[in-house]
Parts: structure tokens; sequence; C-alpha cells
């Protein structure tokens, strides 16, 4: 027999509730924004338009189904399930968030703060909740958004939706070699601020800044498109380090080879420090497009 699917809502603490967290009470909280040229109003209503998303979307999930709530601070410790459908709840932002933690389950995004955000993966109203769900449930249309992952020499694995980035802890220099993946050579060493491999989707982003900065004239992927982007960051050339080998593009069954040699190299995606994989002298990670995709309901 079955299970009935599962509703998991992704939300995040709201900044209201962060300063209350800090302050302790409302009036403390209105006090230091006060103090800061700001008022707590406004943050007060972002706080209560969010709440009534959360209970409108929770009112919304079938009573036959089964369902569970997880902040964003706790997405690396919560175990989805493959008959989950997961509601972000939020900002696009936390669409990406939520995305690395998933293995195909359909993802509806319920925007919070209409006008507020651009809208580009939390594209429906929290009105339409109920017939998304069920909608979601048998199999409605998505969109396949291209992610990239790095699976490290030692089976750790990390994807992302935006982008992955590959640097130094702290403002040291990132050191190590870099090559195709596949080609047999041993790379090109270089000292850099780190490598950054983004997605379609992350092409609004950090990637289509380092695109503009270099005036690159390869053309931005779309979030379905199977292309990847990379750029290597403030390349220093030197006796011993090189930077003929600072951007390109990677297609489906296409790598990048990155061999570390410095003390450290932290690998992240889509700004989640937090939830890092950290690399040593020696250690290599291959780079490239994520047999999985976000599909995002469309």
């Amino acid at each position: 027999m079955s299970l009935a699917p599962r509703a998991v809502l992704v939300h995040r603490r709201t900044e209201y509730e962060e300063l209350l967290a800090r302050h302790g009470t409302h009036g403390q909280a209105a006090f230091f924004l006060s103090s800061r040229g700001r008022s707590i109003d406004e943050v007060a209503r972002r706080h209560h338009r969010t709440q009534e998303a959360l209970r409108e979307v929770a009112a919304a999930v079938p009573l036959t189904w089964r369902s569970s709530r997880v902040e964003r601070a706790d997405l690396d410790r919560f175990l989805f399930a493959p008959e989950d459908v997961v509601v972000v709840v939020g900002q696009d932002g936390l669409v990406a968030n939520a995305a690395k933690y998933l293995s195909g389950q359909p993802v509806v995004g319920v925007e919070t703060d209409p006008g507020r955000n651009p809208g580009v993966l939390v594209r429906h109203r929290r009105t339409d909740a109920a017939a998304l769900l069920r909608a979601a449930a048998a199999g409605s249309t998505v969109d396949a958004l291209t992610m990239v992952e790095a699976v490290a020499d030692d089976t750790q694995r990390l994807v992302a939706l935006n982008e992955i980035y590959l640097g130094p802890p702290g403002h040291q220099t990132a050191r190590y070699r870099l090559a195709p993946d596949g080609d047999g050579s041993p790379g090109e060493a270089q000292a850099s601020s780190g490598v950054l491999v983004g997605t379609g989707t992350g092409a609004t982003g950090w990637l289509r800044s380092l695109w503009l900065e270099r005036g690159s004239t390869a053309p931005l992927p779309a979030p379905c498109d199977p292309r990847l982007l990379w750029f290597v960051r403030e390349a220093w050339p030197s006796p011993a380090t090189g930077t003929s080998l600072v951007s390109g593009e990677l297609g489906r069954d296409q790598g990048l080879r990155l061999t570390v040699e410095s003390d450290r190299i932290v690998v992240f995606g889509d700004g989640m420090e937090s939830d890092a994989l950290e690399l040593t002298w020696g250690q290599s990670v291959r780079l490239g497009i994520s047999a999985t995709a976000l599909r995002l309901v469309v």
C-alpha cells in the first residue's frame, strides 16, 4: 500500500523574528530600528503577511495527506522522502536553498510578498495552493531546472541550483590545479580568489556579474539549458602560476577538475557556507551538470 503524499512546507525566519530573537521584545526591537532611522511597522507587516501565507498554504493541504514544516536553518538535517511535494513559502532564494537537498520531488514556489521579490522561482499566489498541491501530486507540468554538482575524490557530493563556489575560507589565496576532466593532463597551476561554476538559473546573479566583468562572448544559459559557465576569480600570474584557463563552458558529460594545492579549500553552493565541503592538499573535485534537476511546478 503506497503512502499518501506529504506536503513539506519550507520557510525561513522573518526579519521580525530575527529581531525578537536578538532584542527580546517588540519594544526593544522597535527602539533599535528607530535609532537607525527605520520603523518596525513595515517589518512587522511583512512578518504577518508571511505567517498568513503559511497558514493558508497549510490549510490547503488535503486532509488525506501528511504534512510537515522545515525551517531554512534545518534543511541539512531534514530527510525528504520520494513521495513529498515541497512547498517553498518565501523568496526566490529559499527555493535555491532547498533544491540541494532534493532528489526529484516536485517543488511549488509560493510568494509571500508580491511585488517585493522578482518571483522567478516563487511563481504562485497562496490562494492557488490547494490546486497546485493536487496538480503536483498528479504529475503536473514542471520546468526541469539544470543544477550543478561537485563530486570530490572521497565521494563527498554537493549540488546547487544557482552556482557552486570553490575557494579559500576568508581572504587568503586559493592554490590549485585546474584542467578539463578526463584529458589526462596535470592541469594549470593557479593562484586566485576561487572558481565559480553557474547555471542558467544563476545567470541573473553572481554568474552574470562575472560574465559582465569579463565581457564574455559566451551566451548565458537559460534555466533549463544543459549548460554551465565557469569563471576563475582574479587569477594571479606568476612564475609558478598561470592565467590561460580562466573561463569556459560545460555541456552534458563534460567536467572541470580542480586539484587542491593549499591547506584548505571550501566548496559551497547557493551561498550556504554553513553546509560546505572542505578539501585539503592533494584532493580533487569534479564540477559538472548534475543528473538531478529541480522540478519546479509551472
